[in-house]
């Protein structure tokens, strides 16, 4: 009988397997990708937001935001067999619109939809390395060419300051108890004993913040878990939750989040639009399409954006994508985003961030950039004690700059909370 030699595998050898398969935080190159990706959608969504201007066309901005993405990707872990793309494909969503929006060339109507002034434009957009997808979204006051660099009307500046608030807020409700405790070890032991806060307290703190400014929050929305190739994973946090939803899960360390805020001038529950769906992305369902052309869309949706979202505007031909797709979201193949926007047509707000949470904290990987608050003119403010005392807190610890060269004696300038936030994010 011929003997056989089993050979073990060379990563074992050099105790690199765990790092081989393990996609979680624990292995520093998933959090590198995430970096990487994060530092590519900040950067577009900044470039896409010098295009929102009066009078530019929506479907246009869309395209040069998605071209941005591919080009920046492209730069990247070049020579590399690692798979890369577009994450989130660039949405420009109107004034009352609730659900990212990007129309298609081959719809004449909504192609010529053009940005007004004074509008609310919710900008998203995003990229992924390796499957490790960071999606962000900023929400902007287009100024008319008469009020460039000027203060932000009252219930405007209600609207965005609301938003803001509560997404801070929210940031540092989803830290576990004790994650940035100090002291003995028996203070840090009770620290993490505490409960951390349900979601159904996590609504309440934040319909208060609402309650500050005259605002609503948007009914129903929701905070994803974000895995590998899955920006919809098991957990799920729902604010303002309507009859019938329900969130599951909190955050714990090790975690990636996608961390999403709406509020509303109008009464914040929402309702379909009559336009064509054109956001979608492939689920884990299968299923036997018995349309050629159904089968012909899913195989070049598998191979272009896997199983994040998409737009039809970005198939090799849109008019046989929007046939395509139909049986696919009739089989549950693809999930369909419908267009959707606040019941009474009242301007809406929202912010999404990417966020890490690590044993040092929280880390911003993809974030819109912080408002310039001088240039909100308002006189409602967040009198509420408690979440005021809340909004003081860290959401990350500080663990100092390391000197590279100790022989200087120049004092290092003071770091803002971002600053700190990034240092500890690099001790992890």
């Amino acid at each position: 009988m011929a003997r056989v030699t089993c050979r073990p595998h060379p990563a074992l050898l050099k105790g690199k397997l765990t790092n081989l398969l393990d996609y979680t935080l624990n292995n520093p190159d998933t959090l590198t990708k995430y970096k990487t990706a994060a530092q590519i959608s900040q950067k577009v969504l900044a470039l896409v937001t010098e295009l929102c201007v009066e009078g530019a066309k929506v479907v246009e901005i869309c395209q040069k935001g998605d071209s941005l993405l591919t080009e920046e990707v492209a730069k990247v872990y070049k020579g590399k067999k690692v798979s890369k793309g577009i994450g989130h494909p660039t949405t420009i969503s109107p004034n009352s619109y609730v659900t990212p929006y990007t129309p298609l060339t081959s719809d004449t109507d909504e192609a010529s939809t053009i940005i007004q002034p004074g509008e609310v434009i919710k900008i998203q957009l995003g990229a992924q390395i390796d499957g490790f997808g960071t999606i962000v979204c900023d929400s902007i006051i287009v100024p008319s060419e008469k009020n460039k660099g000027g203060t932000i009307p009252a219930r405007q500046a209600d609207l965005l300051l609301a938003t803001y608030w509560a997404n801070e807020l929210f940031l540092r409700l989803m830290l576990p108890p004790g994650i940035l405790a100090s002291g003995t070890e028996e203070e840090k032991k009770k620290a993490s004993a505490q409960k951390p806060p349900t979601q159904a307290k996590i609504s309440q703190l934040i319909e208060k913040i609402a309650k500050s400014y005259d605002v609503n929050v948007v009914q129903n929305t929701t905070t994803w878990l974000f895995e590998r190739n899955d920006i919809e994973a098991k957990k799920k946090i729902i604010v303002a939750p309507g009859e019938g939803y329900k969130g599951e899960g909190l955050p714990d360390v090790g975690e990636v989040w996608g961390v999403e805020v709406g509020m509303s001038l109008g009464s914040g529950k929402v309702k379909d639009f009559p336009q064509r769906a054109t956001l979608h992305r492939r689920t884990n369902t299968t299923y036997g399409l018995k349309m050629s052309s159904s089968r012909q869309t899913l195989s070049e949706i598998v191979k272009k954006f896997g199983t994040f979202p998409f737009s039809l505007r970005q198939l090799d031909d849109e008019r046989a994508g929007k046939m395509g797709v139909i049986e696919c979201v009739r089989s549950h193949v693809l999930r369909e985003y419908k267009p959707a926007g606040d019941a009474d047509g009242g301007a809406v707000g929202r912010l999404f961030t990417t966020v890490a949470i690590t044993k040092n904290g929280m880390v911003r990987l993809a974030a819109p950039p912080a408002p310039d608050l001088s240039q909100f003119k308002t006189e409602k403010k967040i009198t509420d004690e408690e979440i005021l005392e809340i909004l003081q807190r860290p959401i990350a610890k500080s663990t100092g700059a390391k000197s590279k060269n100790k022989k200087k004696k120049k004092k290092p300038a003071k770091k803002t909370t971002d600053q700190e936030e990034d240092e500890s994010s690099e001790e992890e």
